[in-house]
């Protein structure tokens, strides 16, 4: 989720489309949440690892 949010975030800002440098901006702060919680133990939604 954090690579395809990463991506996003390269292909709006330079094809200078707005809505997917938002999109982008979202799956990177949602991938980490999750991979950070998954390293820690935590189970999310009933996983135990984001990766």
């Amino acid at each position: 989720m954090v690579i395809l949010g990463i991506i996003l975030l390269v292909i709006g800002f330079v094809a200078k489309i707005a809505i997917l440098w938002t999109i982008g901006i979202i799956l990177v702060v949602i991938g980490a949440i999750l991979f950070l919680l998954g390293s820690l133990g935590h189970a999310v939604f009933g996983r135990r690892h984001y990766w």
